[in-house]
């Protein structure tokens, strides 16, 4: 069962994303992958970044925002975004959401964060003056939340 698909918009640095493919195959998550990418998916720094577990995950590369929606109509879109207000510990997630994070260097373009309504506008709450947190450690917070609040259903039992 797909716990949360997570999608990330034109990532670009690759042990990023080798860091969310763990993290998805360990959460349940489906892994989305926005082209253009800002790298090879063979990249040798994804392999080893998300180590052996491409083969526990389930990650798929779409050509576009827009496919993505079209191909798996997520039951709700929340879009993560420094320029965003509301924390990401307010919604009440459920299993199905999207969770849409931008690329590194410049984060969601505004048209792509307008297109959700403004209470599926999220941010991680931080210091002040402090531009951003890195990608794959944002990724972690928001999945881990969203899983904490459905009891961490499917996990193993310890």
């Amino acid at each position: 069962m797909t716990m949360y698909h997570v999608v990330l918009f034109e990532p670009e640095i690759p042990q990023n994303t080798g860091n969310v493919i763990r993290l998805c195959a360990n959460a349940g998550c489906r892994l989305h992958l926005i082209e253009p990418l800002g790298f090879q998916p063979d990249d040798r720094k994804l392999r080893r970044a998300g180590l052996d577990y491409h083969d526990w995950a389930t990650v798929i590369q779409h050509p576009t925002y827009n496919e993505f929606q079209n191909r798996v109509r997520p039951s709700r879109t929340f879009m993560f975004s420094t320029h965003h207000t509301r924390r990401y510990t307010e919604p009440r997630y459920q299993p199905g959401d999207a969770l849409v994070f931008g690329p590194e260097t410049r984060g969601l373009p505004p048209a792509l964060r307008r297109s959700v309504d403004p209470s599926e506008r999220l941010c991680l709450p931080m210091r002040p003056y402090n531009r951003s947190l890195n990608l794959s450690n944002t990724v972690g917070i928001v999945v881990y939340e969203a899983w904490r609040q459905v009891g961490f259903r499917g996990a193993a039992e310890g």
